[in-house]
């Protein structure tokens, strides 16, 4: 599903950023809330909405790390959304700039993974990931829905908002 190029939300951020806490602390997965450090360790990519209305954190763990059946592929390891845009919309980009940024996706895509206990819609876990086009691949040991975007759905890779070209 492509991003519509002119509209874009996401700006580059990093783990640290305190404009992010607030939204990352009110996150369902947040293990230390107050802490100044919001993502786990490893290769990550923060993005931030520019009203700081909306969080997303790819991982990229090294598969030898991963106790999950989805090792070596991408994880959405943290995603909120309390702006107006449609949270599908800010999946779709974000995957698209989660490209922009890595390249070529692993062979397993991208995942992430949804407590329903924890979530407003009991009924549909995981819905924005569903309309944004990933699909349920199974459920974690802990008792998790998997959600996960193939390679072959993804977006064309997309710069963030301010983004500076890379000179070769």
């Amino acid at each position: 599903m492509p991003v519509e190029r002119r509209e874009r939300n996401w700006r580059l951020s990093n783990r640290f950023d305190v404009r992010a806490l607030p939204l990352a602390d009110r996150h369902y997965n947040r293990r230390a809330v107050g802490s100044p450090q919001f993502v786990p360790p490893g290769r990550n990519l923060v993005l931030l909405t520019e009203d700081a209305d909306a969080l997303w954190v790819t991982s990229w763990p090294f598969a030898e790390y991963v106790r999950h059946a989805w090792p070596g592929a991408w994880v959405c390891s943290l995603f909120r959304n309390e702006g107006p845009v449609l949270s599908s919309d800010l999946i779709r980009e974000a995957v698209a700039v989660t490209c922009w940024r890595y390249g070529d996706p692993p062979a397993l895509g991208i995942v992430t993974f949804v407590n329903a206990a924890k979530t407003r819609r009991k009924r549909d876990p995981g819905r924005c990931y569903l309309r944004a086009g990933w699909e349920r691949c199974g459920m974690t040991a802990g008792g998790l829905y998997a959600l996960k975007l193939s390679p072959d759905s993804m977006p064309e890779p997309l710069e963030p908002v301010g983004a500076q070209m890379v000179l070769a």
